[in-house]
């Protein structure tokens, strides 16, 4: 895999975007929950890495954006397993989403990354937790539905618009 000072530019400026969102999200408590947990907006632009930068690198700045969340806001783990489940697993898979082919409008890598990330949270709940499976599963579907809707909105509308810009030299 060859890293230009391009993609290493691109690969900034979507983990400063990350942080950016998480911070607003955070501050403002758009849909926080008690025991940890938001409306994942900070995850848009780890999708737009991915779709943009390819797999690898989109890899590379989810993992990163998992560091960064020290910095923005409160982590919620209190052991190794806890931090892989929910932070882990569940972040650096959305590097993974342009693996996932598209249907026209429907980016399928959306659907499959949110969908691994609410089965970790949800198994998280169970094994570090100690919570029942349905209660683990409501309690991360509240965040984790309105964040797949979100991005399943955003990133067809955002993608075709900024791809332009993207291959300029």
């Amino acid at each position: 895999m060859k890293w230009t000072t391009k993609d290493l530019v691109y690969m900034a400026l979507y983990a400063a975007l990350f942080i950016v969102l998480d911070v607003a999200v955070n501050t403002l408590g758009i849909l926080q929950m008690p025991n940890g947990g938001s409306l994942g907006v900070s995850v848009i632009p780890l999708l737009m890495a991915s779709y943009h930068l390819g797999w690898q690198k989109g890899t590379v700045v989810a993992v990163l954006s998992i560091l960064l969340q020290y910095v923005t806001g409160p982590m919620y783990t209190p052991d190794l397993v806890g931090f892989l489940l929910d932070y882990f697993f569940a972040f650096s898979v959305y590097g993974l989403a342009s693996l996932f082919p598209n249907y026209k409008w429907f980016y399928s890598g959306v659907l499959v990354t949110n969908l691994v990330r609410l089965i970790c949270s949800t198994l998280s709940g169970i094994l570090v937790w100690e919570t029942a499976p349905w209660a683990s599963l409501v309690y991360n579907a509240t965040y984790m539905i309105p964040t797949a809707i979100l991005c399943l909105v955003l990133l067809p509308l955002v993608m075709p618009r900024i791809k332009p810009l993207m291959n300029k030299k």
